[in-house]
């Protein structure tokens, strides 16, 4: 589903990637995690054509990104500007659908089912700050799953969140991946979450110029639970694996 051969970034004469190549294949929940300004976020925004690589190429689905790709979403971690607050949750969640020429009726029915997934049915009609934190994040949620994306990329999605609202999401996420399938790549800079939550772990070196310092299977049974999946000792070992490398300090 995804490629990146050799991709090198950077900021006028501050690198930010340097020659990274990554393969993610069709269905796959990647965790990105690393140190503050490795640059996860960049690599996202790369990822989604929004930077153009310096050097390198990204490809989506076989397809070479020269723009944002088609049926790929995305959700930030600032879901209070991410939102329009004059709309309903509901017409917030149908809004992409308006690019692909559904009737209202259409979009709104598409727009009340997504919500229904992720918890909020009862919410379509409120406007986005009368919601809690956690619940206007489902609402970025269900627009970014509204448009059936093969590729979803989620940067730092719920870090600013209380921790029962982040657990709840990080749920949230797996039922949504288990039943759709759909391609994820997922940057937070929690690490348990990204064992939590990661069928695999990329971890960025320190800056400048970022690497890949590892790259780990997350051998865990594929249904999870809060509590008894963090107290498993293959947990606790991943945990200790990708800790490692993210505190790690870069050689040469």
């Amino acid at each position: 589903m995804l490629r990146l051969d050799s991709v090198s970034q950077s900021y006028g004469e501050h690198h930010v990637l340097h020659k990274v190549s990554l393969t993610v294949p069709d269905g796959q929940l990647l965790c990105v995690v690393g140190p503050s300004g490795c640059g996860k976020s960049t690599l996202l925004r790369t990822i989604a054509g929004l930077l153009p690589a310096r050097e390198g190429t990204v490809a989506v689905d076989g397809t070479p990104v020269t723009g944002v790709p088609e049926r790929l979403a995305v959700v930030f971690q600032d879901y209070g500007r991410s939102l329009l607050p004059w709309l309903t949750v509901r017409d917030n969640v149908a809004l992409p659908l308006r690019r692909q020429g559904p009737r209202r009726a259409e979009r709104h029915e598409r727009a009340e089912h997504i919500l229904a997934r992720v918890g909020l049915n009862g919410s379509a009609r409120h406007h986005p700050w009368q919601l809690s934190g956690g619940m206007q994040q489902r609402v970025a949620i269900a627009r970014a799953l509204v448009v059936r994306p093969s590729l979803l990329l989620m940067d730092e999605p719920f870090g600013s969140l209380d921790a029962q609202a982040r657990e709840d999401l990080e749920d949230l996420l797996l039922d949504v991946h288990r039943d759709d399938g759909t391609t994820i790549v997922f940057v937070t800079h929690d690490i348990d979450e990204s064992v939590y939550v990661g069928d695999r772990v990329v971890v960025l070196s320190p800056g400048p110029g970022s690497r890949i310092a590892l790259d780990l299977p997350v051998d865990l049974p594929p249904r999870r639970d809060q509590i008894t999946t963090r107290a498993l000792p293959e947990f606790v070992t991943l945990r200790a694996k990708v800790g490692r490398a993210v505190r790690t300090p870069r050689r040469g």
